[in-house]
């Protein structure tokens, strides 16, 4: 009885402080529109900094514009929110329109996992740092139809996971 009154108060206590966590990431849109000025593809920004008393840190790395057929641009940018005294990330794909006004976001589950670059016309996501999965496995996504409801990264053996756009 006792763990089940301690296991309802840590439900609560999490609901209360998981939104000022999630809020957090969203403020920082002024550093997304400062790197998106500085226009440095591949250069990664570190904002604040992440220590085992709670910290946080913000990394934005700018990998440059992904065009459609009909000649709408869309800007890339990955962005890995370190948090919380046991070193928890977010990471995501953010995607700006070609007036740096953000559109939304690929919630990516492992940092790992993130775009490395944009090559020819495809964002490009291999799996180097990745010890699961293939490292001569990589996936190319393509903008040219318009922006992807959901992307799909391979792994290994054509497994791998789903990402769906999170719009604004």
């Amino acid at each position: 009885m006792k763990e089940r009154t301690i296991l309802i108060k840590m439900f609560f206590i999490l609901i209360i402080i998981m939104p000022k966590f999630g809020n957090a990431q969203v403020k920082d849109e002024h550093l997304r529109l400062e790197v998106l000025h500085k226009n440095k593809i591949g250069k990664e920004f570190i904002f604040g900094k992440w220590n085992d008393k709670g910290g946080t840190e913000t990394s934005l790395t700018y990998l440059g514009i992904l065009k459609t057929d009909k000649g709408k641009a869309y800007k890339i940018m990955n962005s890995v929110w370190t948090w919380g005294m046991s070193c928890r990330s977010t990471s995501r794909i953010l995607i700006f329109n070609a007036k740096n006004q953000y559109l939304g976001n690929y919630y990516i589950f492992r940092e790992s996992e993130l775009p490395k670059e944009i090559k020819n016309d495809f964002l490009i996501f291999n799996n180097t740092a990745d010890t699961e999965c293939d490292k001569k496995v990589f996936t190319k996504i393509s903008f040219k139809n318009g922006l992807p409801k959901k992307i799909f990264i391979e792994c290994k053996n054509r497994y791998g996971n789903f990402y769906p756009f999170e719009g604004d």
